[in-house]
This record gives C-alpha cells, sequence and structure tokens, in this order.
C-alpha cells in the first residue's frame, strides 16, 4: 500500500512514521508513506497557499489550485486509482470499519487542511471526506496521522500476528456480533501493592480465559461506549 499526505507542515509528520510496526512496514516495503509540502504546487513566488474567503470572515482558506496540481502529479506516479481523502472536521466519522475499507485500497492520499478549511472546490478531486471526532483541530496533520497508522496496520504483514488485530478494539465492527472495546490486558508481576491479576488468567484453562475477556469486554464497553450496545 501507498499512502501520500499533502500538508503545509511535512516537518509535522516527520519521525512519525519512522518508527513501530509502521515503520517496520515501512523498511520492508510492505507500506510506503510520503509526505509532501503543499507549498512546492504553487505557482508564484511567494508560495501562497491560503487567500482571504468570499464573502467575509475571520481568517484564510487554503485554495484549490495547489491541491489540484499535487493530486494531479501524484496521480502520475501511480498505475492505480486512489482514494483521495480530504481531513475534515465536517467529515464523516472515521471508524474501525472505514479503515478497514480504506486498507483494501492500493494508495491513499491524503489532504490536511489547515487555518478556516480549504475551498470547497477541493472536494471535486477526493472520494472520501473524513473526520476523526467531534472536535475541532488547528489542522488536519494529526488526523492525518491517525488514520494512516490505523489503516496501514491492517495491511497484511504489517502486524505481526493477526490474532493482535482480532482482540483490538472495534476489531467485530461490521460483523454478526457487536462491536466491543477490547477486553482489559494483564502482565507479570502477578500482584502489585495488592492489585492483582485475575485468578483466571493464571490458570492456563483457554476456555475459561476467553468467557472471561468477552465478559470483561462487554462490561468495558457498557460502561465507557453504552452507544455502541443499542439494539
Amino acid at each position: 500500500m501507498r499512502i501520500d499526505i499533502i500538508t503545509i507542515f511535512p516537518q509535522m509528520l516527520e519521525g512519525f512514521f519512522g518508527l513501530g510496526v509502521i515503520g517496520q512496514a515501512c523498511q520492508d516495503g510492505i507500506v510506503q508513506i510520503f509526505v509532501h509540502d503543499l507549498r512546492s504546487f504553487t505557482t508564484d513566488k511567494h508560495q501562497q497557499v491560503d487567500d482571504r474567503p468570499y464573502g467575509g470572515g475571520p481568517g484564510m482558506v487554503l485554495k484549490l489550485e495547489p491541491f489540484f496540481r499535487a493530486v494531479e502529479s501524484i496521480r502520475k506516479e501511480l498505475t492505480v486509482e486512489p482514494r483521495v481523502i480530504l481531513l475534515s472536521a465536517q467529515g464523516k466519522l472515521f471508524t474501525q470499519k472505514i479503515a478497514r475499507e480504506l486498507a483494501q485500497a492500493p494508495a491513499l492520499v491524503l489532504l490536511c487542511g489547515r487555518y478556516e478549511g480549504v475551498d470547497e472546490r477541493v472536494l471535486h478531486i477526493c472520494t472520501d471526506e473524513i473526520s476523526i471526532g467531534d472536535y475541532v483541530l488547528s489542522g488536519g496533520e494529526a488526523a492525518a496521522a491517525v488514520v494512516a497508522e490505523a489503516v496501514a496496520r491492517l495491511v497484511p504483514g504489517v502486524v505481526g500476528k493477526h490474532e493482535s488485530l482480532e482482540q483490538d478494539s472495534f476489531y467485530s465492527e461490521g460483523g454478526a456480533t457487536p462491536p466491543l472495546l477490547g477486553p482489559p490486558q494483564y502482565t507479570r508481576p502477578p500482584e502489585f501493592e495488592s492489585l492483582k491479576v485475575p485468578e483466571v488468567l493464571l490458570t492456563g484453562d483457554h476456555r475459561r480465559i476467553e468467557e472471561f475477556r468477552r465478559r470483561a469486554a462487554l462490561e468495558k464497553t457498557l460502561k465507557n461506549r453504552p452507544d455502541l450496545l443499542k439494539g
């Protein structure tokens, strides 16, 4: 899979994808991640990427021409058609289900907004508009990092053991069972300052352990995300 990210602050993402399982996947060639400076796709000597909004109002809006040129430049390097995604507070809420869908695509292009947003006409070159939550960030860089990591770790070969993915929160989303938060996890020591690991996890009885984890996941979901269990 190839992921291209277009931003006016590429420095914000430098190093983020160089570590952990994503960094290893990039080293192994399973995933390719490229970060592009939007200013590189301007044509004026000041490399202007923003302008005042029509109709008035505070702040500045990112211009559409640099985004069009950037996406066109990336398309010329590809032999497949990418999913082009605008990261926006106005977009569809990002979920594990969407992450799994995007992981099936051979290439993604992530567009990072900034200031008061981007010219609405940028959506004409996008296949998706995605938000990572009901809150507002100063720009799309953090959102791009979230989407890229959530999607990349689902690409076969990125995470060493498939079982690790099966225990993720929301793994069952879209399946026959309701999406659940992941069960609580414990490691050594078995007791610390009177805080004990649940005894069942020390028994080696896999059936009982699985039952415990399922019940604990349901309890955690009911406590923290009861909306997931509606219906």
